[in-house]
């Protein structure tokens, strides 16, 4: 029986203190006596038990759940990776080495052409050069030959930039480039990568890395459908890669990381980035001591040989299928590598009907008339491009001759300068930005400008220096913006420029559809008289947005892709209003004035009511009209290129005229093709909604085109009742046609580069003035004219030194 006193229940008095016990808190209460049994009984006593964790605190893991978490992360990974390399074999080749043909075809489903036959010879190493094979390392994994298979922080790296919209980055080694290229194929889906990580974990361990060097070497895309480094050194500088030199073999390099962009020949215009990829090459090379900095300095870019494509790429279709290739691919439906392993089915929105007459246009109004016997003959180069106005379908495009004979696409070219048929977004931008003049007249089409020729253009702070001459020097004192518009008057649209802000003029033109990257496209008075080298396809889209009452929706060529059976998704077209409907309507309504009694008369001979706009390059080197009726919009460039050296050249003396302008070939051949494209469908009249006081009709007078004479700004733009100046189909076109030259086959050469000669954009200078010479030649439209020597250049602006502008 215990000693303990008990408790009136029987039950004994529980160990340790009680809550609210006075032991608890150090009192003896009297009883020092059994200190040393009340000491055992505290060390005896439960631990206060830890506060439950309330609030944000308990969304938040403990360190035992997090410690827990990675435990079972890396047995899941361990075991995954086991699991992955035990059940990932390493397959037989695929079949890109056999690669099937890609079939373009026409909207009707009929065939363009074909193209995918594999060139392909294969090489060992030894027969790379030693600074060949350092070249690519450079340009592609220089750590090659001590990482590990799989660079696990590139991938994430790749990944990580690709998520934060800096594009998509490859963080792939060169063995997994091996893998992908020789074993699986270029599809983008996580299978394929699991696959692919795995495969070169294992070909890394079972292949020594000069095997897996070998392979890569001959499995990677170069371009030019060239699959290897040896029939990529025949197909850029027609030797053998033993013979290629370390500046060639560095741009060799280079095409791996974009190969047909990358192909200076084919794009003229990429120039710039290759040569700073070319660079980036050899200067990696000299950072791993592979290259002396001596002879890395010495080097010269080596200019690659001329393109040979397939005799099967002939005539127009080459031309259509590197459109086509370019459109997929810079819309990223897929990309190069996979497009090159073949077996796709692209159906097109080329019309078979519009395309044959089309062709047959340039035809008749431009390669018939050309003559052995005439030098300037030889450089002649035709560019047309044709859209659907409501739908922004291309229909129609001309790039050359014969791909076999002249490879460069003249209709997407970025290398000529558009000249005065930029002039029309000027005022499209004046209309929609309210603009006025600088003595605050509101810009309409009646608004009376001075066309005095070498007029110093005045900004809001005093003259610019800029003082860009009119064609053949011809001053036209007061004049209104329609009839500066008619003849081209270059002294009205650059003060136009200032008036607006050039600034405002350059987003209108991107707002239309020229692609923000245009060369050239810069924010100076000169902007108006079109400097910028827009290609031939950027205008047609941006005239359709002028057509479509100011909504823009990016052109569109392919209207289907498929493989298997089974489709790829094409990119939407978003249309929006780019410009009110009021700036492109009165636009059109100045262009049709253009048409109808301007310097684009001959386009009256499409039987419909049309508008459009002439334009000449400087020194005459392109000649262009860019035009549409309701439903179709087409432009039609003639340019001047060297067959032999690629350069720009004048077309003085070419087709047996004195001079080439866009009121004259490109009209006529505009007209025929137009006229073919509509014939027996329903003539369409143009529904405009002009501007407030578009419709008024203004006499010019010195006081009224004078800055300063006037301080009460017109009334506000406003919408006015739809209205169809001009909109009758002529009922008996003019007769116009050039002079019968004698006829023959032109000498097609092939252009090795295509550099342009463009000098003062960025600082306003008077020698980019463009030179429309269609209404001031003597005799019958399309006659040629006595020569004339080039018209003199005007005053530059101080140099660096950018125009004022609002």
């Amino acid at each position: 029986m215990s000693d303990e006193p008990q408790q009136p229940n029987g039950e004994h008095e529980p160990r340790g203190r009680a809550p609210g016990d006075p032991s608890a808190h150090g009192s003896n209460s009297g009883n020092s006596g059994n200190s040393a049994d009340q000491g055992g009984e505290a060390g005896r006593a439960k631990k206060p038990g830890r506060p439950k964790r309330t609030g944000w605190r308990r969304a938040v893991p403990t360190w035992r759940m997090v410690l827990g978490a990675v435990f079972v992360l890396a047995l899941l990974l361990v075991g995954g990776f086991i699991a992955g390399y035990q059940l990932v074999d390493i397959p037989p080749a695929n079949a890109s080495a056999t690669a099937q043909s890609n079939v373009y075809l026409y909207k009707d489903g009929s065939v363009i052409a074909r193209s995918g036959e594999v060139n392909r010879e294969n090489v060992k190493l030894a027969q790379v050069p030693l600074n060949v094979q350092h070249a690519v390392l450079a340009a592609e994994d220089r750590d090659f030959y001590s990482e590990r298979a799989v660079d696990l922080t590139a991938m994430v790296r790749a990944a990580w930039n690709t998520l934060a919209g800096k594009g998509k980055q490859g963080g792939s080694t060169i063995t997994q480039q091996y893998v992908k290229n020789y074993y699986l194929g270029q599809e983008q889906t996580i299978i394929r990568k699991i696959k692919e990580f795995f495969i070169a974990v294992k070909l890394n361990r079972e292949e020594p890395k000069n095997q897996i060097f070998e392979g890569y070497l001959n499995t990677s895309y170069f371009g030019r459908n060239a699959y290897g480094i040896q029939a990529a050194a025949q197909a850029y500088y027609g030797k053998d890669i033993g013979d290629i030199t370390t500046a060639e073999g560095a741009y060799l390099a280079s095409l791996l990381n974009a190969p047909s962009a990358y192909d200076v020949v084919v794009h003229p215009q990429n120039k710039s980035a290759v040569l700073a990829r070319w660079n980036y090459v050899l200067d990696g090379m000299v950072k791993e001591k592979w290259l002396t900095a001596g002879e890395r300095a010495a080097m010269e870019f080596p200019v690659p040989g001329k393109v040979k494509p397939s005799t099967g790429l002939s005539g127009q279709r080459g031309y259509i299928v590197q459109a086509v290739e370019d459109y997929l691919t810079g819309n990223e439906v897929i990309d190069e590598n996979t497009l090159a392993t073949g077996g796709y089915r692209i159906t097109t929105t080329l019309e078979k009907k519009k395309q044959n007459a089309l062709v047959k246009a340039v035809d008749d109004n431009v390669m018939s008339q050309t003559s052995t016997e005439r030098e300037a003959d030889r450089n002649v180069r035709v560019g047309g491009a044709s859209i659907d106005t409501g739908t922004g379908r291309v229909v129609a495009m001309y790039g050359g001759v014969d791909y076999t004979k002249q490879y460069v696409n003249n209709a997407t070219r970025r290398d000529y300068q558009v000249g005065s048929t930029f002039k029309p977004f000027v005022f499209t931008s004046a209309v929609a930005n309210g603009s006025t003049t600088q003595d605050g007249r509101r810009i309409t089409p009646n608004t009376v400008y001075d066309g005095t020729n070498k007029r110093m253009v005045q900004g809001p702070n005093g003259p610019t220096g800029y003082a860009p001459s009119n064609e053949d020097d011809i001053s036209y004192g007061p004049i209104t913006v329609r009839i500066a518009t008619d003849k081209s008057v270059n002294a009205v649209y650059a003060q136009m420029a200032e008036d607006v802000g050039p600034d405002k003029v350059k987003q209108t033109a991107i707002d239309l559809g020229i692609p923000k990257n245009t060369p050239d496209l810069t924010p100076y008075p000169s902007i108006a008289l079109g400097v910028a080298t827009a290609s031939v396809l950027d205008m047609t889209e941006a005239y359709a947005t002028l057509a479509n009452h100011g909504r823009h929706g990016a052109y569109t060529l392919v209207d289907k892709v498929s493989k298997g059976g089974e489709d790829l998704e094409l990119p939407g077209r978003n249309t929006e209003q780019a410009v009110s409907r009021e700036a492109a309507d009165t636009t059109t309504a100045v262009l049709q004035s253009v048409v109808e009694s301007g310097s684009g008369i001959a386009a009256q001979g499409a039987g419909r009511p049309a508008a459009g706009k002439t334009g000449t390059a400087e020194e005459d080197k392109a000649a262009w009209f860019a035009g549409y009726t309701p439903d179709l919009t087409t432009v039609i460039a003639v340019m001047g290129q060297d067959p032999d050296t690629g350069a720009q050249k004048p077309l003085y003396g070419a087709l047996g005229l004195a001079r080439i302008n866009g009121g004259g070939t490109p009209a006529q051949t505009w007209a025929q093709y137009t006229e073919a494209a509509l014939r027996g469908t329903t003539v369409e009249n143009f529904d405009l909604s002009l501007e407030s006081g578009a419709e008024e009709t203004v006499e010019p007078t010195e006081e009224n085109s004078s800055p300063g004479s006037t301080g009460t700004p017109s009334e506000p733009p406003s919408s006015t009742s739809p209205s169809n100046p001009g909109s009758t189909a002529p009922s008996s076109p003019p007769t116009l046609g050039i002079s019968e030259p004698d006829t023959g086959g032109a000498e097609n050469g092939t252009p090795t580069g295509g550099g342009t000669e463009i000098g003062g954009a960025e600082n306003g200078g008077g020698d980019n003035g463009d030179r429309d010479r269609y209404d001031f030649l003597p005799g019958a439209r399309g006659t040629p004219a006595p020569p004339a020597p080039p018209a003199t250049p005007a005053t530059p602006a101080p140099q660096g030194t950018p125009a004022p502008r609002q």
